[in-house]
């Protein structure tokens, strides 16, 4: 599913989606999925590559937890999430198409006069990884002396790298810090896992307080 590709005539399937590229001639290629053609005039390989939730252009994804977790104080947990996730089809750096995999689903994170569109996910915490293509890691740590409960993680995507192999996407690991009752979101931009190849530079992104 994710990987590099030959340009040659053949079916690639990335999840519900069905990609086909037909050789023309000895030089021309053209892909197509659903509605979307392009011609390519064969050089290199085509990059099939998972991309951040953003959708239309929101900044955070939103993933809501089935249950919610309680942490005791001076201890963490470690699990994972089902998280959304898109796909960059590429030549070289060019994007020649972008698609969304599963059904899109938004929400208001904040109040109705100050608050910002999120993507969002509902999902179960899992302490093995679950068998889902979008998958983030989480650590949750609660420094402090009282227990914590959360029932969501928040946290910034655009610009976010991923993580790959052939049949799973991964966001950064997350770390979720309860110092207070506005638990702190950490973007890490490192690897969930080893053996995992990142879509660009692995950087981490700013530190994002969840205020609501």
């Amino acid at each position: 599913m994710f990987g590099e590709y030959e340009l040659k005539t053949r079916f690639i399937r990335v999840f519900d989606k069905k990609i086909h590229l037909t050789e023309e001639t000895e030089e021309i290629v053209v892909y197509r999925r659903d509605e979307v053609k392009r011609i390519i005039k064969k050089s290199g390989k085509l990059k099939i590559l998972p991309s951040p939730a953003i959708g239309y252009g929101v900044k955070l994804l939103m993933i809501r937890f089935d249950e919610p977790i309680a942490i005791p104080p001076k201890d963490m947990i470690s699990g994972y999430a089902e998280a959304p996730v898109e796909v960059d089809v590429k030549l070289g750096k060019l994007t020649i198409d972008h698609f969304v995999l599963g059904k899109e689903k938004y929400a208001l994170y904040g109040t109705v006069d100050v608050g910002v569109i999120t993507r969002y996910h509902k999902s179960s915490f899992y302490l093995k990884e679950p068998e889902s293509v979008g998958i983030a890691k989480i650590i949750i740590s609660n420094p402090s002396k009282e227990w914590k409960i959360v029932d969501r993680v928040v946290f910034p995507i655009k610009d976010s790298v991923m993580f790959y192999n052939a049949e799973k996407a991964y966001y950064p690991l997350l770390i979720v810090t309860l110092k207070t009752d506005t638990p702190e979101v950490n973007n890490t931009g490192k690897p969930p896992e080893e053996n995992l190849t990142p879509t660009k530079e692995a950087l981490s992104l700013p530190n994002f307080l969840m205020r609501w």
